[in-house]
């Protein structure tokens, strides 16, 4: 692979990325606010960071592959569904090498996976709504060097236009239809009015 084909697919994964390490981030600050130590805390900040980051990017390298469409959420949740288990599995193992000398997987494992694939819908859901927001701003800056990432802008600027074109027809459908008696009927007259 050339050097400008490896940094055209990092900028591509970096929005993903991104959210990634966010979340690691607020993990760990969520672990000092439960009152966990601070190197607990840090484990848990780069254990769940760091494979987040990995598949987030992983993401972002599928959206501008055109494997997954922007804009669709089943594919994220799929992603997500299978990736979320995974990263809370390398999260556990991570965090018992680097508080306690040795990686452990949780006693009940299928119940934890389990458990896991529940709780990815909500981060699905997170991730794509963040992602829909950063990542349409950043192809826009790296579009004129990078091919893929002005396709995949590209698509993002005719989902855009296509939703402001329906939402300004249903607009003018509303206007229509008040001009033409199908405004709201009025249920208090006033004092005088038959």
């Amino acid at each position: 692979m050339t050097g400008n084909k490896v940094r055209h697919l990092g900028e591509l994964a970096l929005p993903g990325a991104g959210i990634g390490a966010t979340a690691g981030v607020a993990a760990g600050g969520l672990a000092l606010l439960a009152g966990q130590p601070i190197g607990w805390a840090l484990a848990t900040g780069l254990g769940l960071g760091l494979p987040l980051v990995l598949l987030g990017g992983g993401f972002g390298l599928l959206l501008g592959s055109g494997v997954v469409s922007p804009g669709v959420f089943a594919p994220a949740a799929l992603y997500w569904f299978l990736g979320f288990p995974v990263a809370r599995v390398v999260h556990e193992m991570l965090v018992g090498l680097m508080v306690v000398g040795r990686p452990a997987l949780p006693p009940d494992l299928l119940g934890f996976l389990a458990y896991q694939a529940i709780v990815s819908l909500g981060f699905a859901i997170g991730f794509s709504w963040l992602h829909e927001r950063i990542a349409p701003g950043w192809l826009r800056r790296i579009r004129h060097r990078n091919p893929a990432a002005d396709r995949l802008y590209a698509f993002y600027l005719q989902h855009a236009e296509a939703q402001w074109t329906a939402r300004e027809s249903r607009r003018r459908a509303r206007a229509a239809a008040r001009g033409t008696g199908g405004g709201r009927p009025t249920l208090l007259r006033s004092k005088g009015e038959s």
